[in-house]
């Protein structure tokens, strides 16, 4: 076994183990991986960049953008919204099927990530205006987007990246409903295993925004500026109001009225009621501040609708600057100008300071926060979600209606130039040049601008999409793609090439579960290849286990990146993804290794 070999083992092992672990965000990893891998001569700096420049790269990038330009016009939240309506089905499958059916369907169109974005706060509203239990909703939002993604070429990040991998190495890429024949069977056959069986898998409680405004007055504290107080005159960031440790100022009631949102330069008056929220243990901390003593009065329902409206819920990123900081230690409070009042971690509660806690990616923040909060946080690659309680649907104008409907044509016109094979200037039209459209009518029709657009821009995702390529050529280079191939063949060829398949299906799917979607594309692709060489049949048949598989991952929140967005919505714990998730892995499996090899021949 030569140094290189030596070399890129020693890397993927320490990448899988990285990824597994979550220690350091994908793109960083991938990045090191594929640096070091150049470094070792195992690629040539032509073949470590070459995924820089791939047409599924950016062609991922230009639909990140489409999809915010999408999400600003508010067109397609206000169509769910009046299409789920105020009344309550009699059954709950029935009110999951009316919630999950449009969503899979956009899916397939727009981004995973921007439709759980999009719906997370719609579900949740109507879920609490209807009184049904959120458990019962927010896995199903994320596996009904998941299967609805694998009915395109556009309908994930990982679809793009395989058929760039083919574009790659000189083969056929997918055309845009070419997944449907394997996702649409198990996008209707799992949302009734959601509806029936799942449905019954699935805990019986509320989200964890849900539970803190039924029980407000365990964060509630209202206090009273005395006449002759040393505070009246002060401004709120004067008196020492701005920065307390686990409060946060909420609001002011002055002569009866609200004073919503509570600036730093707002000057105390006599006789001011203060409503602070967070941790009312602290309240003791207020007591000591000369002239502010506790009102006489018990918190009242516009206090706790006014807390309501401030609470703001955030899932950290894999990349955000916070991870392995403390919330102390990363200066939040002055960072964000917003105040952590408490932390979920896989569904539970974090017991501890609030000051002390350790943040790691998927940690569920809940937060109070200023009105511009959400509009200045909510495309920072910080965090992955931001749902804001008060936060209401943009106004829907005839340039965001427009921006759809072209949208819509131009999907139409890159399958219909695909299949008719109508070319432009000497090539066929495809899905990347209308995405750039796209996002140019977008541009005009001003539904967005250059700040919202660099913003939606998911760096992390693109640059480990394109490390991808130069990782999958490395496995290529050394052999041990094909080594990997020969020992499965030899392992499973007895039984023929469905066992084959099927075991491919599998090493894809448990990859996605222990690390990502992408990076188990990207590590299976060649072994696929390869085993389609060796045995002397089409690559095809293998390609498409390995597109599926990698994103049907439902076992564990860190199979899909949308997991762990609705995690602390429904109030999630690790376990309730495992009595939902397998069994849906094996219908998938099931579904898929028989479709397969019908479609797509030996």
């Amino acid at each position: 076994m030569d140094f290189q070999i030596v070399w890129t083992l020693v890397i993927l092992v320490g990448m899988m183990t990285a990824l597994g672990a979550g220690i350091g965000s994908a793109d960083f990893v991938m990045l090191t991986a594929l640096v070091l891998l150049l470094m070792g001569g195992v690629v040539s700096p032509k073949e470590a960049l070459s995924g820089f420049s791939n047409e599924g790269m950016i062609t991922v990038a230009l639909l990140f953008v489409l999809s915010e330009a999408i999400r600003n016009t508010g067109v397609l939240n206000g169509a769910v919204v009046g299409y789920l309506g105020n009344q309550k089905s009699k059954s709950t499958s029935g009110m999951m099927l009316k919630m999950m059916a449009p969503i899979a369907a956009l899916s397939a169109f727009l981004n995973n990530t921007a439709i759980v974005a999009i719906f997370t706060p719609t579900v949740k509203k109507w879920t609490s205006q209807l009184n049904l239990p959120a458990s019962k909703f927010f896995i199903p939002l994320s596996y009904a987007t998941v299967l609805g993604g694998c009915v395109t070429l556009i309908g994930t990040s990982t679809n793009l990246i395989v058929h760039g991998l083919l574009l790659q190495k000189g083969l056929k890429g997918f055309s845009f409903f070419e997944l449907a024949w394997v996702g649409i069977p198990c996008t209707l056959v799992g949302m009734v295993y959601l509806m029936t069986i799942g449905k019954n898998l699935l805990p019986n409680h509320k989200g964890a925004t849900d539970l803190i405004t039924e029980n407000s007055r365990e964060y509630v504290v209202e206090m009273k500026v005395k006449k002759d107080s040393p505070l009246v005159g002060k401004s709120i960031e004067q008196a020492g109001l701005r920065n307390l440790r686990g409060l946060f100022l909420v609001d002011i009631e002055r002569g009866g009225k609200s004073l919503g949102t509570v600036a730093r330069s707002e000057i105390l008056a006599a006789e001011d009621r203060l409503m602070f929220a967070g941790v009312t243990s602290a309240v003791l901390d207020l007591q000591e501040i000369p002239g502010l003593v506790p009102a006489e009065h018990e918190v009242h329902e516009n206090d706790l609708k006014a807390l309501r409206m401030h609470l703001v819920e955030a899932v950290v990123s894999s990349t955000s600057p916070i991870l392995g900081k403390t919330i102390k230690e990363c200066g939040f409070r002055s960072r964000y100008d917003a105040g952590v009042i408490a932390v979920h971690r896989n569904g539970e509660r974090i017991q501890q300071k609030i000051g002390d806690i350790e943040l790691r990616s998927g940690d569920t923040l809940l937060i109070f926060a200023q009105e511009d909060f959400v509009k200045n946080w909510r495309d920072s690659q910080d965090f992955y979600l931001i749902s804001y309680l008060g936060d209401k649907p943009p106004t829907v104008t005839w340039q965001g209606v427009a921006l759809v409907l072209l949208t819509v044509a131009m999907i139409a016109a890159a399958v219909f130039g695909e299949t008719a094979n109508i070319k432009i200037a000497g090539n066929t039209i495809s899905i990347f040049q209308m995405a750039l459209l796209a996002v140019i009518a977008a541009f005009l029709l001003r539904t967005l601008t250059a700040r919202e657009a660099k913003r939606a821009l998911r760096t992390d995702v693109l640059i480990a999409i394109a490390c991808s390529f130069g990782i999958s050529k490395a496995l290529e280079n050394t052999g041990i793609a094909q080594y990997s191939a020969d020992q499965m063949v030899s392992a499973l060829s007895q039984w023929g090439p469905y066992a084959v398949l099927a075991g491919i299906y599998l090493l894809a799917n448990l990859f996605t579960e222990l690390m990502s979607n992408n990076a188990a594309a990207v590590l299976v692709f060649p072994i696929a290849l390869a085993i389609a060489e060796q045995m002397g049949v089409s690559p095809m048949p293998f390609v498409i286990a390995v597109t599926v598989a990698a994103s049907y991952g439902f076992a564990t929140p860190i199979g899909y990146q949308t997991h762990l967005m609705v995690q602390s919505a429904g109030g999630y714990k690790f376990s309730d993804y495992l009595k939902v998730g397998p069994l849906l892995n094996l219908i998938c499996f099931l579904i898929a290794v028989t479709i397969i090899p019908l479609i797509w021949k030996f």
